[in-house]
């Protein structure tokens, strides 16, 4: 993968279409990282991140099948963080994978991720009878389980219909079977996303439509620490907050990117449902340690 790129290879502006948030089987969406690739070339897009939870597992399958399929790709990860006892994403782009200080803090949310999920597994077998087995059934090997596999692994068993219903239900924050589990302050993780060379960009950083909306001072905090951009066009996002965000990143100067937040199957999000212009996609190539693979 190397940390060193060379000069940056501009796709043509015109008519490009730019999607920075998916996920594949390496975390938790439902299609491998080919996949995703292979789904975003048939949905029209130029360009796509794959952007797991807390690790990079995925990036050298989706780098293959970029060039493969026409597809440019753009490495990331949507890291866990918590402000205030209120969890929150942020999105790395083309960081080097050799920088220690996230690739420890990236291990020791995937290991608190397993022991969560082991918890979240007991509480529920109880009640339901589920088994560790049964949700290591629904996990891709070397991927990071997390409540998504539970969910999959109660649509299993026959407890829920699908796995929305599954987190509406058993695994939202307010029911009993609901475990925290660790991740670094906000703050933090911006600065060692920063300090590994990747661009920092808050994921649904207004996400009424989850209930949870992060203020404005945290976002000022955030930008004080080195925050570059905010995920502003996404389908969790209403109207309202949309305008709050564009005002937000006009006064800091701050990227505004758009993306579907695509999990497969997982989720009704569709690749390309919204996009980041092509200008901010150079603009985040020029900032970050590692090239876009073409």
């Amino acid at each position: 993968r190397g940390a060193v790129k060379g000069p940056r290879r501009s796709p043509t502006l015109l008519g490009v279409r730019i999607d920075l948030h998916t996920h594949s089987t390496a975390s938790d969406g439902t299609e491998s990282p080919a996949e995703v690739v292979a789904q975003a070339a048939r949905a029209g897009l130029d360009v796509v991140a794959l952007t797991d939870h807390d690790t990079t597992s995925g990036w050298d399958e989706a780098a293959e099948a970029g060039r493969e399929h026409g597809v440019a790709v753009v490495r990331g990860t949507e890291i866990s963080a918590r402000t205030a006892g209120m969890s929150v994403h942020v999105l790395s782009y083309l960081h080097d994978t050799a920088h220690e200080g996230l690739a420890r803090e990236l291990r020791r949310a995937r290991e608190a991720r397993t022991a969560r999920a082991r918890r979240i597994v007991a509480l529920l077998h109880g009640d339901f009878g589920l088994t560790w087995d049964e949700v290591e059934e629904q996990v891709e090997p070397g991927a990071v389980i997390g409540r998504p596999h539970i969910a999959d692994a109660l649509v299993a068993r026959g407890v829920v219909p699908d796995r929305s219903t599954a987190f509406d239900d058993l695994l939202h924050h307010g029911s009993k079977y609901y475990v925290k589990h660790y991740a670094p302050e906000v703050l933090d993780a911006v600065m060692l996303i920063r300090d590994a060379g990747g661009v920092a960009v808050f994921a649904h950083p207004g996400a009424d439509g989850r209930g949870r909306v992060v203020s404005d001072a945290v976002i000022d905090a955030m930008v004080a620490s080195g925050l570059q951009g905010l995920e502003v066009d996404h389908r969790d996002h209403s109207s309202q907050q949309r305008e709050r965000l564009r005002t937000i990143a006009a006064r800091h100067g701050l990227l505004v990117t758009g993306s579907s937040d695509y999990h497969g199957t997982g989720k009704e999000n569709a690749l390309g449902e919204n996009t980041t212009a092509p200008e901010v996609l150079e603009r985040i190539e020029d900032l970050g340690r590692l090239a876009v693979v073409r």
